[in-house]
């Protein structure tokens, strides 16, 4: 294992400040000669630190019946041998402190990182009462998440109504965000917006929104399942243009049309961008059975690209 640290720091030490291609990738996860540890922002900033998470939505069906709970879930995850864990708020059994902090000591024990947590907050909203109370509840569960010891928040666009335009949605987005930021930053808690149907399932949304709020503690949330491909770019492409945003990651096998993800493509691209972060599977399951069966598959799938091509 440490020599296999050391060759992957050998490796961006001779190609920092290069994109890299499939040929060094492929030199990135093979044996070679050992080198001395690489130090400095030069160096560090080109390599991928890909941990291997799973989102508590992928146990969705059961989560909602009773059939595991939270605490289920985060053993499961030691089961999984996982490294963290995305909490998803509609789960939740309350937001009483005691219960959080409950949650979080489970996970301490157990040495399983709370990575993030996910809401449901839609910030589309151009009536500005309304709007209100959106960002009220978007600081609501940010309290949440810094109870449960998490940096991320992810959070969703939502739909644009019939009765405004796009504009008018991503510049009630923009306003939402960029005073949940204000107040996420001084608990030093990332905001994640999701590329999802709707508002922000295009890229030039996504990074419209991002550059906009202009804050240190605004990202994405990259759900490589929602990407549509057009003429102009397929998926993959679109990606691409998301990772360098990315706060968080929601990581399952099949875009939302049912065909199949190249998921050794995926993580290239994560490596080329040197993400450092959770690759958090997400399985969206059609029954209690379904996810017994499929998320252990997803997860193993998501725990071997990590040690690929991660350099830890």
């Amino acid at each position: 294992m440490v020599h296999r640290e050391v060759t992957r720091r050998q490796i961006f030490r001779a190609f920092a400040g290069c994109a890299l291609t499939d040929g060094m990738l492929q030199m990135l996860v093979s044996p070679v000669a050992t080198a001395a540890p690489v130090t400095g922002d030069q160096y560090t900033a080109a390599m991928p630190r890909l941990f291997a998470g799973c989102s508590a939505f992928s146990y969705g069906k059961q989560l909602s019946t009773g059939k595991m709970t939270l605490e289920d879930f985060l053993l499961k995850a030691v089961d999984l041998r996982l490294q963290g864990v995305d909490i998803t708020t509609y789960y939740l059994r309350s937001s009483d402190p005691i219960y959080l902090n409950n949650l979080r000591r489970l996970a301490n024990q157990n040495a399983v990182v709370i990575s993030g947590v996910s809401c449901g907050v839609k910030m589309v909203e151009p009536d500005p009462t309304k709007r209100a109370g959106v960002l009220n509840e978007i600081n609501r569960w940010v309290d949440v998440t810094e109870r449960l010891g998490a940096s991320r928040l992810r959070v969703l666009a939502g739909k644009v109504p019939n009765d405004i335009t796009i504009r008018q949605a991503i510049d009630s987005v923009v306003e939402t965000m960029k005073a949940a930021t204000d107040y996420s930053g001084e608990k030093g808690i990332t905001l994640a917006m999701e590329n999802q149907p709707g508002l922000s399932q295009s890229p030039d949304v996504c990074l419209e929104v991002i550059h906009r709020v202009n804050s240190p503690y605004a990202g994405l949330n990259v759900d490589i399942t929602h990407f549509v491909s057009s003429p102009a770019q397929d998926a993959y492409a679109q990606i691409g243009l998301c990772i360098p945003y990315a706060a968080t990651t929601h990581i399952g096998n099949q875009f939302d049309d049912h065909t199949a993800i190249d998921l050794d493509r995926v993580w290239q691209l994560f490596a080329q961008a040197g993400f450092k972060g959770y690759m958090t599977a997400e399985y969206a399951g059609r029954s209690a059975e379904d996810e017994v069966i499929n998320v252990p598959k997803l997860v193993a799938e998501v725990k071997a690209r990590c040690e690929r091509y991660s350099t830890v």
